[in-house]
């Protein structure tokens, strides 16, 4: 197996895996409106058709900006696991408060935990490594454009998520919170 197909698996496995555990949630105590998540919802989607839309079969066509041995692609495909096992392990750290929109669960809490106490955001932090690895390994511009343009929508949901918290959790803990622990990256800028 290359390592090309092997990534490809490997989000594949992710996507399945991610949606049967969607069904282990408490329920939704409160949500924003639909229109309030539109913009990172396209903005996302916009990323992800870019970054997978537009597959070269060998990763070494006319698009590819470089060529990659290997080695380096089996070390892109351990670092786009290692975003998914950061996924999982935000996820599963959740627990039952995890939920693929942005909600309050009914005894929802700040949890600033395991890989909450790294980053605010550990979901999103994963999956942004991950599009990224995989962007390199093909190596073409579209790809490259869509790992930001995903990393642009899950800013921007982020910032929507950390105002709706915000507001439902008070404005004193999911403060002091921000200033504790960075947004998306481990040893970035916290929030002032």
């Amino acid at each position: 197996m290359t390592p090309q197909l092997a990534i490809n698996y490997l989000w594949i496995v992710w996507a399945i895996s991610w949606l049967v555990a969607a069904f282990w949630s408490e329920r939704t105590a409160k949500r924003p409106g639909f229109n309030d998540e539109l913009l990172y919802r396209v903005v996302t989607l916009a990323g992800a058709a870019l970054l997978f839309g537009f597959t070269n079969r060998t990763y070494r066509s006319h698009l590819a900006l470089w060529s990659l041995g290997e080695t380096e692609n089996w070390i892109l495909f351990a670092i786009c696991a290692g975003g998914f096992l950061f996924c999982w392990w935000a996820r599963l750290h959740l627990g039952k408060l995890w939920s693929g929109w942005i909600t309050r669960k009914e005894g929802h809490r700040i949890v600033d935990t395991g890989p909450y106490g790294i980053v605010r955001h550990p979901i999103y932090t994963g999956l942004i490594a991950s599009a990224f690895a995989t962007a390199i390994m093909k190596a073409t511009a579209l790809a490259l454009a869509g790992a930001a343009i995903m990393t642009l929508g899950f800013w921007i949901k982020a910032r929507l998520e950390e105002r709706f918290l915000r507001e439902q959790l008070g404005t004193t803990d999911y403060d002091a919170y921000r200033r504790r622990v960075p947004m998306l990256l481990p040893f970035g800028p916290k929030a002032a």
